[in-house]
């Protein structure tokens, strides 16, 4: 099983070094796809570097832009990578523009999406990040929910049990050497 995981920005490095690491101490097939929404330094490489974490295969470079200019930007980069690579699955973490654009890319060629922090919610539409929240949970395939709650949200906003997995959180629940390391 060939699988893609996608982050852009810092929250989204950090949160998947636990599941990039333990893809790796499984001996997964998988690659980083960094989509550029951070970008500088102390936003990005410098994650890499002290969390230890293999390069990304693909940087798109998407860089700032207005939410509509960059997740257009994001989900055409995103596109053309899960075209030339054809993955079984699609990794994406949070509520960012690169989690919205690389799910909606990843479901309209008939990927699979898992989304880790699924079920969260503030109930604030105005929040850009709420909108990309509900959005990635309903095209998802595998909602990966942190915890109890966020499992109940997601089963009263009509998502099938079978979908859902309560799995912790990341950041919180995984042993500090898988974060750290």
């Amino acid at each position: 099983m060939k699988i893609i995981i996608i982050v852009g920005t810092r929250p989204e490095i950090i949160k998947m070094a636990p599941v990039i690491r333990e893809l790796g101490r499984q001996s997964r097939e998988y690659f980083i796809l960094h989509t550029g929404q951070h970008y500088s330094y102390n936003l990005d490489r410098v994650f890499f570097e002290q969390l230890k974490l293999p390069p990304s295969k693909y940087n798109l470079e998407v860089g700032s832009g207005s939410p509509a200019e960059q997740t257009a930007k994001i989900l055409i980069g995103v596109e053309n990578v899960l075209q030339q690579e054809n993955p079984d699955v699609v990794l994406v973490e949070g509520d960012t523009n690169s989690v919205l654009a690389s799910a909606l890319a990843a479901v309209k060629l008939y990927i699979k999406v898992g989304h880790v922090e699924a079920g969260l919610r503030s109930y604030d539409r105005n929040m850009p990040e709420e909108i990309n929240r509900i959005l990635t949970d309903h095209c998802s395939d595998f909602l990966f929910a942190p915890t109890e709650k966020a499992k109940t949200i997601l089963r009263g906003e009509g998502i099938p049990e079978e979908k859902i997995f309560i799995t912790g959180n990341t950041i919180v629940d995984s042993p500090a050497s898988l974060v750290t390391a």
